[in-house]
């Protein structure tokens, strides 16, 4: 057993026999060492835990570079930033009481990369807005004829919500058009001023695909709706072999 005083610090879970990638280094300063944990069928890539881990921005990119340098190589089921484990044997343990899942997670991933999707409510469409918002008009004629704080309010809670409500709408329909190109969807976190957190299992092979047609729905829809489109990403969102949900159907 190799025991540190600081623990083992966990990056990912990888079929055995799977390499580490050339002159991949862990989190840490100077940085860490990495090296393989197997049991049986499924490896777990560590190193020694850094004393004091902080979320500093160089340990965050270290730890998704190398997740994203793994999936070059084969399936990754990635761990969070900070996970620490008390030794090897406490790493063993989990890699044996887990082993189907983990296969069977890995099998799910193999080939996959994850892409996630932010709608928030369009930035400087108040033009828009009023034009096709008959509510926002009505209200913002009574401001014109009768100024008062009141009506102003009125005003601002009508445009904040028709934003907002338009920013959901063409979340509904960015769903309904990448859906078919991805092998499952799961909701994210909910996130302060967002409409939709989604993020997709997206065949590696056509992640640049997929990222076109979102940048072009962004585009089209662009008085409607602030598409922020993040990845290729480590699959966090897709661990579990049953992801929250599969495509019915394909195009």
């Amino acid at each position: 057993m190799s025991v540190t005083p600081t623990g083992v610090y966990v990056y990912a879970i990888v079929p055995t026999g799977e390499p580490l990638p050339q002159e991949a280094v862990g989190v840490g300063s100077p940085p860490a060492a990495l090296r393989l944990i197997d049991e049986g069928p499924v490896t777990a890539v560590v190193s020694d835990a850094p004393p004091q881990l902080r979320a500093r921005r160089r340990d965050l990119m270290a730890h998704q570079d190398l997740l994203m340098r793994l999936s070059d190589i084969g399936p990754v089921l990635p761990m969070r930033f900070g996970m620490i484990a008390a030794d090897e044997d406490t790493v063993r343990r989990e890699l044996a009481g887990s082993r189907q899942g983990h296969l069977a997670s890995l099998r799910h991933l193999t080939d996959g990369v994850e892409i996630n999707l932010k709608a928030l409510p369009a930035q400087d469409a108040l033009a828009a807005v009023v034009a096709e918002e008959s509510q926002v008009r009505r209200l913002r004629d009574e401001v014109r004829r009768r100024p008062g704080y009141e009506a102003s309010v009125r005003l601002g809670e009508a445009i904040a919500t028709a934003l907002s409500r338009r920013a959901a709408d063409a979340g509904k329909k960015i769903l309904r058009t990448l859906t078919p190109m991805a092998r499952a969807v799961a909701a994210g976190p909910e996130v302060h001023g967002c409409a939709l957190n989604v993020s997709f299992l997206i065949d590696r092979h056509d992640s640049d695909r997929f990222r076109r047609e979102a940048q072009s729905f962004a585009d089209t829809h662009r008085t409607q709706v602030e598409l922020r489109i993040a990845g290729p990403l480590p699959c966090y969102s897709f661990v579990s072999p049953q992801p929250a949900r599969t495509p019915a159907a394909r195009t």
